[in-house]
């Protein structure tokens, strides 16, 4: 794409324990590259506050204990990661409290990973996107879910497919300005 044509700028914070997240996020940010600039930040060096110049936010998070992690629930995940994990501070909820200002027309949308399991309830994603929405940020609907054959992974086949899918979604639901996505 040439670069003159890119008007919009996406920032992808993603908080990620075995790589499952990491992989959907990177995903997320390659669909989003097809129309717009984009920066893919790990938590951890994620922003005190949103860029001026971001148009897009995209959070996500793996879906701990029916919610966002906690240090509890990390400390947990480090027990069953013998490699480490990839996120190793504080996770999405922690940043999220701290986030600083952003610009008043900033989009944003959240997604998590999680266990397909009907009988299993919760998500990180809504807990992130009731963050978001309590400060200012206009959400685009259509949040997603994405499934992992269990705790650690790994994710079900076409989930990164599926991933990459929303992220075009979403930067041509921006561009249009409009907060309804299929």
């Amino acid at each position: 794409m040439d670069r003159e044509m890119i008007l919009m700028r996406a920032l992808v914070v993603f908080e990620s324990m075995f790589g499952n997240t990491q992989a959907v996020a990177e995903a997320i940010a390659d669909g989003l590259a097809t129309r717009m600039d984009v920066d893919l930040v790990e938590v951890g060096s994620a922003p005190a506050a949103v860029p001026d110049d971001v148009d897009l936010l995209v959070v996500g998070a793996p879906t701990h204990a029916f919610g966002m992690s906690r240090p509890g629930t990390r400390r947990s995940a480090a027990q069953q990661a013998p490699g480490g994990l990839v996120s190793k501070g504080e996770g999405l909820r922690e940043w999220l409290a701290a986030l600083g200002g952003h610009a008043p027309d900033v989009a944003a949308a959240a997604f998590d990973t999680r266990v397909k399991n009907p009988w299993i309830p919760g998500s990180a994603r809504h807990g992130a996107e009731r963050r978001l929405r309590r400060q200012g940020f206009a959400i685009l609907t259509g949040s997603q879910s994405f499934y992992v054959s269990g705790t650690p992974g790994p994710l079900l086949e076409g989930e990164t497919e599926r991933a990459r899918y929303w992220g075009t979604a979403l930067a041509t639901a921006r561009q249009a300005g409009t907060h309804r996505i299929a």
